[in-house]
């Protein structure tokens, strides 16, 4: 017997005649009946294991054993409920279900196969998502999963499941359960709750009340899902053989935002799909408000793909969308009049802030009152009754916060844990800042150098001020109460406002630019990988800065004068030295749909504050 409890077979060799003496002897008349021949082989076979079916088992203990390290039972540190998770970095980075870290709190406890518990944070949560990031403490060398491509699973591949079902691990131990996946791209209806599991991965193997948050892996021990809602009998609690897991590549793509220690959402396309006569996947209702419908989606227009899939039913729109963050920017083809059309869109999101909030938090409804008597007297109590009702069981003393955890823990409107946002943006900050060396100089910037049409341009960037000097025409621009009220130059979107709030985040740093915050990880056009995304909001206007989590370059900023509008986007590249500092070369912008400049920069020129 081996740690999970599973022994190999194969050991010693059986005795085929030993073992089934009925049988031989049947076989030795000569096989009067061909059934019994069959048997016979049957047996024989199952006498002696072949050497493949012994290394296949050995090589399913082996996974099994190596990835049950990784594996979690979580307690609430004050309360009830609880579930299962995995680990996934060796600093302690672990994933759960939602509407398990919803029950423990910002604390809680996870046991693991060594047989010890371990304090753990509330960092990152997806509600509609069902999924949770939370952080581990008490070593820097956790066993952690590796994660597979989920995309590659297919219907038939074997895989087991590991967890805490019915919270009964209290050795730490993970129940391990063995099945296959029996569907993909499973869709379920939120039905009235927050939770939306989109492309999801349906398996076989048992997974039960305990199981939530717990990881699925496949045959060689890699991650590809996280458990989360089951199928029971009616009125039951026992599992049926169904089982869904949030595929892992969804996860992926919210890692950054779950790292942001944020409440994040999903997104939508601000368009309905549905079939038409000749079975065409068509858009149905689309409002004049999306980015979709900027980009020239119209009701009637057959959706080809989206987000890299092919979309050939309206389900598969929805689990396509379903696995994207709020804010991503995905590719999208249409066809109109039998012409094909190419275009990313910006996805806005699935609630309104305050919605989310409010059902994350899971406040609940208010007690109605009581309503009194039309006299307004007490009622009296019944003969032999006392007049006081009986007094209720005092609660039981809130264990306190553990101190690690405590000190990881910082509470915000609209985060989950405002720590790791500070975490995370003081990190991206200090990869970019340092290198641009701009804090000290205080004073206005000039750039100049060839425009791309000919000619060459002049610009002067200050603390309230942009100017721009063309070879026809000077461009004044002042900062005002409202930035997005004074869009210069005209068709660009507001180069000018964009450049004096790249200018002031480089001097004010993130205290004094206005309210910043870490967005997560986003794609950006022309860029491989995601970028890592700060916000920053001042004067009336949105601004996203892109930076490469590799070297910390800015790589781009989009600046929204409303949430219903195009940005003007500027995209800096050809990053060389000058001086002690590490500057780009070149800028190109657009708007909306078109390219409005190519700026070569030349000569930068950064004053000391009080310089003329």
């Amino acid at each position: 017997m081996n740690s999970l409890g599973l022994s190999r077979v194969g050991q010693a060799k059986r005795s085929p005649t030993k073992n089934y003496p009925l049988l031989v002897r049947l076989v030795g008349l000569r096989f009067a009946c061909p059934t019994l021949l069959l048997l016979a082989v049957a047996a024989q076979a199952l006498g002696a294991p072949t050497a493949a079916v012994i290394d296949a088992e050995s090589k399913r203990i082996d996974a099994m054993n190596k990835a049950k390290d990784a594996v979690l039972a979580i307690f609430p540190a004050n309360g009830r409920g609880g579930g299962s998770g995995v680990v996934i970095s060796p600093d302690g980075y672990a994933l759960t279900n939602y509407h398990v870290v919803r029950s423990c709190g910002k604390a809680m406890q996870c046991g693991m196969a060594d047989g010890k518990a371990y304090d753990a944070v509330l960092v990152g949560l997806d509600p509609t998502g069902d999924v949770a990031l939370i952080k581990l403490f008490g070593r820097d060398d956790f066993p952690c999963a590796e994660m597979a491509d989920s995309d590659k699973v297919r219907v038939g591949d074997r895989v087991f499941a590991a967890g805490n079902p019915f919270l009964l691990a209290t050795d730490f131990q993970p129940t391990i359960t063995f099945g296959i996946i029996s569907g993909m791209h499973r869709y379920q209806f939120p039905s009235g709750t927050l939770l939306e599991y989109a492309d999801c991965l349906q398996t076989d193997a048992s997974v039960n009340p305990g199981n939530s948050g717990g990881p699925l892996f496949d045959a060689r021990g890699r991650l590809i899902g996280i458990n989360g809602r089951c199928s029971f009998e009616k009125r039951g609690r026992v599992n049926v053989g169904l089982a869904y897991a949030i595929s892992i590549n969804q996860i992926k793509h919210f890692m950054g935002t779950l790292r942001s220690g944020r409440i994040v959402d999903h997104a939508t396309l601000g368009a309905r799909v549905g079939r038409d006569e000749d079975g065409r996947v068509v858009v149905r209702d689309i409002l004049d408000g999306s980015d979709a419908y900027r980009r020239g989606l119209r009701e009637g227009d057959e959706v080809v793909s989206f987000g890299g899939r092919s979309i050939g039913a309206p389900n598969e729109f929805k689990n396509v969308l379903g696995i994207f963050p709020k804010g991503w920017r995905v590719p999208l083809s249409y066809r109109r009049d039998g012409k094909r059309r190419d275009v990313l869109v910006r996805l806005a999101g699935v609630h309104g802030r305050e919605e989310l909030l409010k059902k994350a938090g899971g406040r609940k409804k208010a007690r109605p009152k009581p309503v009194p008597k039309p006299d307004g007297k007490p009622k009296k109590p019944a003969p032999g009754k006392d007049a006081k009702p009986p007094a209720k069981p005092a609660k039981p003393a809130a264990l306190p916060i553990p101190k690690i955890v405590a000190e990881h823990y910082k509470q915000k409107r609209g985060f989950s844990n405002y720590y790791y946002n500070e975490l995370e943006k003081n990190r991206v900050w200090n990869a970019w800042n340092p290198r641009l060396n701009l804090g000290a100089a205080r004073g206005a910037w000039t750039l100049v150098g060839p425009l791309s049409g000919g000619g060459d341009y002049s610009l002067r960037i200050s603390d309230a001020a942009v100017s721009l000097k063309l070879p026809s025409v000077d461009i004044n621009w002042t900062a005002g109460v409202e930035l997005g009220n004074s869009l210069l130059p005209e068709h660009s979107g507001g180069l000018l406002p964009a450049l004096f709030l790249w200018r002031r985040l480089a001097v004010e740093g993130l205290d004094r630019f206005g309210d910043v915050y870490y967005y997560g990880t986003a794609p950006l056009a022309g860029h491989q990988g995601l970028a890592d995304v700060l916000v920053g909001s001042h004067k009336g206007v949105d601004c996203r800065f892109y930076f490469d989590p590799a070297d910390g370059r800015l790589l781009a900023l989009e600046m929204f004068p409303d949430e219903e509008s195009d940005p003007c986007e500027v995209y800096f590249s050809d990053y060389r030295h000058k001086g002690k500092r590490y500057l780009p070369g070149r800028m190109v912008v657009r708007f909306g749909d078109e390219a409005f400049a190519t700026l070569r920069i030349e000569g930068f020129k950064a004053e000391e504050k009080g310089e003329d």
